[in-house]
């Protein structure tokens, strides 16, 4: 939940933090995105270094370093400084996600009961990203900016208290050193990745994208190869082998894809649209996030009865009802826009519990780290990914529903910053609803493809009761 509420604790922050520091304009990109990047990138390494080291001894070690960059951030005096607290937040929280995960397969061997714990898990991660805004608001009304990042020092204190008390410790057999090559060829294809995709979601199709995605495929494809020659990979690709987990990653991206996307836009349309604050708009996000913590504890205790993938098909043909309901709404519809994305997330609370668990069980105990960080990764990759196709189609659409403006026909943002006149904004708001109409058609459709795959690719998962109490060795 922390780690969730770190990525949206920002954007209601954000005008104060610039007021103070004062950043240039890529500074303050910087200071959203370096978390995000790190994240992404470290994750698969620090997955691994936590089978080899121990889940536990990871978990402590990057909780206590997510607290002391949580200090560093919160007290920073200058723009530099806080972009370097914030990607040693990065790398931290890439410590923990994995490690937190992989430690359900160890506490939780019985395979409904890990299911559970997993929808649990992934719920209190969307619950974060849902309270972010509001805590941000209720922080800044009685603090300053730096408060944002002191929410992590007592959930920090609590872990490091509490968690050798309560918490065993894994690591796996036999233990190797890390491959640094593979850190580094990781890095290189992920990091540029992220980038290319980020700046896509912006508009920024430059020679620098283009040149970070031939980056980034190049070394992917150097990093597969040699995970393939080492007898102790970074990540063992010959998981992939198992056609659950690829076919669960592949539904794990294709839904993150939808939801992240369509999240974007949601809370653009109850801020700019119905004029909403960032806390406002975050109490609009509670309902969804609730629909979430249903899914993701319904979906596995149906899973003891029916196969996972007959569940996950079934919550994401009901959530196309709600990618429905997003393509007919119009100005002045918070009520159905919220109840349409509830819907959305409803969906991606079964997929989140059902899909993660079938990745981490797929794999062996040693590698159930690694396993984490891929699925990890994967759903990073999504969100990035839907954020920039939807975004995009939606500034196409936008666009071409305002000739003949100037600064109103580049963003509805733009116009709402520049203070357009009432008219305009009345035509800029409809622009942009039209935007999230075409862009939940097409999200309602690449999810209907992903619900039939979802439907014959996992068709012959058993149910959770049929699975032996332990977890899967792939």
């Amino acid at each position: 939940m922390l780690l969730g509420l770190d990525v949206t604790v920002l954007y209601l922050v954000l005008p104060s933090l610039v007021t103070d520091l004062d950043p240039s304009g890529t500074q303050t990109l910087w200071i959203m995105d370096a978390y995000g990047f790190l994240i992404a990138g470290f994750l698969i390494t620090m997955g691994t270094l936590g089978d080899r080291i121990g889940r536990r001894r990871l978990l402590l070690i990057g909780a206590a370093a997510f607290g002391v960059a949580s200090v560093i951030a919160a007290y920073s005096t200058s723009a530099e400084l806080l972009i370097a607290a914030r990607g040693l937040l990065g790398v931290a929280g890439a410590t923990l996600m994995p490690s937190t995960l992989a430690l359900i397969g160890t506490l939780f061997t019985v395979a409904r009961e890990r299911a559970l714990a997993i929808g649990v898990w992934a719920t209190m991660f969307a619950l974060g990203m849902a309270a972010g805004p509001v805590v941000g608001g209720a922080l800044l009304a009685h603090w300053w900016w730096g408060s944002a990042f002191l929410v992590a020092v007592p959930v920090v204190l609590v872990l490091l208290i509490a968690g050798p008390l309560v918490l065993p410790e894994y690591r796996a057999p036999t233990s190797h050193r890390i491959d640094l090559l593979s850190v580094a060829l990781s890095l290189a294809s992920i990091l540029p990745l992220v980038y290319a995709v980020k700046h896509a979601a912006t508009g920024d199709l430059d020679a620098w994208t283009g040149l970070a995605l031939v980056v980034g495929g190049v070394a992917g494809v150097v990093f597969v190869r040699r995970q393939l020659a080492l007898p102790s990979p970074l990540l063992d690709v010959r998981l992939f082998a198992d056609r659950a987990l690829s076919a669960a990653l592949a539904v794990l991206l294709v839904g993150l894809m939808g939801v992240g996307g369509v999240m974007f836009l949601v809370t653009q349309y109850l801020q700019l649209v119905e004029g909403y604050s960032p806390m406002v708009a975050g109490i609009w996000m509670g309902p969804p996030a609730l629909a979430m913590l249903v899914a993701a504890i319904a979906a596995p205790v149906l899973a003891r009865r029916l196969p996972p993938g007959t569940v996950m098909a079934g919550t994401l043909a009901i959530s196309l009802v709600g990618y429905g309901l997003l393509a007919l709404v119009g100005p002045g519809s918070p009520v159905v826009v919220v109840a349409g994305f509830a819907l959305v997330y409803l969906g991606l609370g079964a997929i989140a519990a059902l899909g993660t668990d079938l990745v981490v069980g797929a794999a062996p105990p040693e590698r159930a780290g690694s396993a984490a960080a891929l699925s990890e990764t994967v759903q990073e990759l999504g969100i990035a990914v839907g954020v920039a196709l939807l975004g995009s189609l939606t500034t196409v659409v936008y666009r071409a529903a305002m000739p003949g403006e100037t600064t109103a026909a580049e963003s509805l943002s733009a116009a709402v910053a520049e203070r357009a006149p009432a008219p305009v904004l009345e035509r800029a708001s409809a622009a942009f609803t039209t935007g999230l109409n075409v862009s939940a058609v097409t999200a309602g459709g690449v999810i209907a493809v992903a619900t039939v795959f979802c439907t014959l690719a996992l068709r012959r998962v058993r149910p959770l009761d049929a699975e032996p109490d332990v977890a899967r060795s792939g």
